[in-house]
């Protein structure tokens, strides 16, 4: 299987053209289904299943399930941010160092897992309440140089949360070859 294919077997974002509020509400509930879906998905794993990879030289399924938990603890901060500042420029993180910490590396899934649980239900009720022009607010990324508005950033982590469940399910799938 091809490396990109690999690291990205949904494929990248694609922001579309008209963000329609359909749409909107499709990717809210794919973010609101993620913690019931990743804990099925994950609750019979072994020790040593969890450090399967789903990529040679990719993360284990242990530090995905941690990342998931970090990043969509940033997502949440930078949703709050944009909606109490005036376009923020957000602060990044390196998500490869973080994954590489020894709470990503050793602690249990549980931990993160309610995290993404708990983090989830509070996200998701925030997002159900947004009007038009909240979903206008924008914050600036300075990895990027632009600018994101909150309903571009809906579908960013609907795509994240799909993006991440498949690496697991792709790291089951290759039984542990890529570790």
């Amino acid at each position: 299987m091809e490396l990109e294919n690999l690291k990205y077997p949904i494929g990248k974002f694609e922001k579309p053209s008209v963000i329609t509020s359909e749409q909107i509400k499709e990717w809210i509930n794919e973010i609101a289904l993620l913690p019931s879906r990743l804990t099925k998905l994950v609750e019979n794993l072994s020790s040593e299943e969890l450090l399967w990879q789903y990529r040679p030289g990719g993360w284990n399924i242990r530090q995905v399930i941690h990342h998931c938990a970090d990043s969509h603890m940033n997502g949440l901060i930078r949703f709050k941010l944009s909606l109490t500042e005036d376009t923020p420029t957000i602060k990044p993180y390196l998500e490869g160092k973080w994954a590489n910490t020894a709470d990503a590396k050793e602690a249990p899934i549980e931990d993160s897992l309610k995290i993404i649980e708990g983090l989830h239900s509070r996200w998701i009720y925030l997002l159900k309440t947004l009007n038009s022009e909240d979903l206008k607010c924008e914050f600036i990324h300075p990895e990027h140089g632009k600018h994101f508005s909150l309903a571009e950033y809906i579908g960013n982590y609907a795509w994240h949360s799909n993006h991440h469940f498949t690496h697991i399910k792709q790291a089951i799938s290759h039984k542990g070859n890529f570790s």
